[in-house]
């Protein structure tokens, strides 16, 4: 059978903004399906990365306190500051819930903000965590590209957080397609494809990785 390139025979990417400047970028409907489904984990004091959107979004009035932790000052939102593999200054076993949305291939050491993670969440405290798997980086200008270190395996995820968390409370999803591992690289949006293209799932083509890991009470 003779392949149809289309229009996707070229060395440009449709986007260089994930999908940004044409709407949604597929990873983004993964992310938010899985938080939908884990929403009442969102609860009592939520930690989230960066600003607290997904907290307030499907949290709502089960949230009590909201904090935000960022890798900078500078952010007006931001209640902690500092580097997730230590975060010395946050205390030990405060947190209800984390939501930690593609935010770990950012971090050097991974597996050390996950077992920071692990530290601050209280007995009971559920860590919602999503990380890219195909995808492009972040361009040379913007802020993230000096810090974009990784992009991650189902195996690696897997790894990671069960240095930290017990195998019987965590659970893991591979998220993504052929079709929608090509969108996530050339920057096609969610406007462009259809519900029923992001909906079939192939472990061979993690496009996102999902783990929720509760820290066991007791």
């Amino acid at each position: 059978m003779q392949l149809d390139w289309g229009s996707l025979r070229r060395a440009e990417p449709v986007s260089r903004q994930f999908g940004f400047d044409r709407g949604v970028p597929v990873d983004r409907y993964y992310i938010e399906q899985f938080l939908r489904k884990n929403a009442g984990d969102v609860r009592g004091r939520v930690l989230e990365i960066g600003d607290d959107s997904y907290t307030r979004q499907f949290g709502g009035d089960r949230v009590k306190r909201s904090d935000v932790f960022h890798a900078h000052a500078e952010n007006p939102l931001a209640t902690f500051v500092g580097d997730l593999a230590t975060a010395d200054e946050i205390p030990s076993g405060i947190l209800d819930c984390a939501i930690v949305t593609q935010t770990l291939q950012c971090v050097f050491e991974p597996g050390a903000a996950i077992r920071t993670l692990y530290r601050i969440l209280r007995p009971g405290g559920v860590l919602l965590l999503t990380v890219p798997g195909i995808t492009a980086v972040s361009s040379k200008d913007d802020e993230w590209s000096k810090m974009w270190y990784w992009s991650f395996t189902p195996a690696l995820i897997r790894h990671l957080v069960l240095e930290a968390f017990e195998e019987d409370l965590s659970t893991f999803e591979v998220r993504g397609n052929v079709l929608t591992g090509v969108c996530a690289l050339q920057g096609i949006a969610l406007e462009d494809i259809r519900v029923e293209e992001l909906e079939r799932d192939d472990p061979e083509y993690p496009v996102l990785l999902c783990a929720r890991a509760v820290k066991r009470a007791g």
